[in-house]
């Protein structure tokens, strides 16, 4: 009974964050693009790049929770991976939503997100503890 108990808290705790953040994105392309002024210039690349670090982030603490004997260097290639692909398929997505649009460039931004959020809880935020 602790097994499926340990593993029950496993994919709430760890797993579950990642799978929202994915559909909560995946629910946001749906919708027609909004026209209103940016915030900042190049808004929208940097709501991309945090969002993507976010899904990296989460991935990588659900597999470094998971795959206790996986090297960190491997946690990073498959979050990386993961959430690069991830924003690959959202940006096809889009392109098949009416007033939306694949962007290269929101690509290269979740990539970057991407890798920033990977590197950012395995060198830093998980070691503090």
């Amino acid at each position: 009974m602790q097994k499926s108990s340990n593993a029950l808290i496993l994919n709430v705790s760890y797993r579950l964050p990642v799978i929202a953040l994915c559909v909560l994105i995946f629910w946001q392309s749906c919708y027609p693009g909004i026209i209103s002024e940016p915030l900042f210039p190049y808004d929208d690349k940097v709501f991309h790049f945090i969002a993507y670090a976010l899904v990296s982030l989460l991935c990588a603490r659900d597999l470094k929770k998971e795959k206790t004997s996986w090297s960190p260097l491997k946690i990073k290639i498959i979050s990386i991976a993961f959430a690069c692909l991830y924003g690959l398929s959202d940006e096809t997505h889009q392109a098949f939503v009416p007033q939306r649009f694949a962007s290269s460039f929101d690509i290269l931004a979740n990539c970057a997100g991407s890798i920033c959020g990977s590197f950012l809880y395995l060198n830093f935020l998980s070691q503090k503890k």
